[in-house]
C-alpha cells in the first residue's frame, strides 16, 4: 500500500471480527513499531503483547473491572499491545559522557520525551496495522486500573503504560454503529492548524 493511502485510511476502529491474525503479521507490526525515533536513541519504551484469548480476556477484565464494555465488539480484537514508557532510561542515557547531564535532573527536559517517543512507537503500530489491511484503536487505560494491569502482567515498576492498542480485522457494519462523539466532529483543515511564520 502506498504511504499516502496508509495515512488516508487510518481510522480508529472500534469493532472487530474474531478472525485470527497470522503470526508473521504480528511480527511485522511489532518490528515496524520498533523503528520509532527516540531522544538520544534512548529507546525507553517497550510493548506488552497480548496474543492469546486468555491474556486478552485478563486484560479486559483487569482494565475494565466494572464490565462497562464487556459486550463490546472491541473485545473481538485478536491482538492487544500495551506500549510502555520508561523515564529512567532517558535520565540514565543523558547522564552519559556524550550528553553530560550527570545530575539526572528531570527538570532539564522541556517535555517528557519518554512518553512522546512511546507515542511515536504507537503511531507506527497504528500505521503498520493499516498497511496490513487491519484496523486498530488506541485507547487509554483509566488511572485506577493501571496498577492492577501492571501487577497482573508483571510490568516493571519503572515502565508506565501510556494506553493500549487493540488490533484486528475490522467489522465495518458493527463499527459504523459504535458510539463515538468524534462522529459529529469534522477534521480541522490544515489551514486552521498550521501557522506559517507566525501564529495568527
Amino acid at each position: 500500500m502506498e504511504f499516502q493511502d496508509v495515512i488516508r485510511k487510518r481510522r480508529m476502529v472500534r469493532a472487530f471480527t474474531d478472525e485470527p491474525i497470522a503470526p508473521e503479521v504480528v511480527d511485522r507490526l511489532l518490528r515496524a513499531a520498533n523503528r520509532a525515533p527516540s531522544a538520544g536513541f534512548s529507546q525507553g519504551y517497550a510493548m506488552l503483547v497480548l496474543e492469546t484469548a486468555e491474556d486478552r480476556d485478563a486484560f479486559w477484565s483487569t482494565s475494565d473491572p466494572e464490565g462497562r464494555y464487556r459486550n463490546s465488539p472491541l473485545h473481538n480484537a485478536q491482538l492487544v499491545v500495551i506500549p510502555c514508557s520508561n523515564k529512567e532510561i532517558y535520565l540514565d542515557r543523558y547522564a552519559r559522557p556524550d550528553k553530560g547531564w550527570e545530575d539526572r535532573d528531570e527538570g532539564r527536559w522541556p517535555v517528557p520525551f519518554w512518553h512522546i517517543d512511546t507515542g511515536m512507537l504507537t503511531m507506527l503500530l497504528l500505521l503498520a496495522a493499516v498497511d496490513e489491511g487491519l484496523g486498530a484503536l488506541y485507547f487509554g487505560i483509566m488511572p485506577p486500573s493501571v496498577p492492577a494491569v501492571k501487577e497482573r502482567f508483571g510490568i516493571p515498576a519503572d515502565f508506565m503504560p501510556i494506553g493500549a492498542v487493540a488490533i484486528g480485522h475490522p467489522d465495518p457494519e458493527r463499527n459504523a454503529r459504535q458510539k463515538s462523539s468524534a462522529k459529529s466532529i469534522t477534521r480541522r483543515p490544515v489551514e486552521e492548524i498550521a501557522h506559517r511564520g507566525r501564529w495568527s
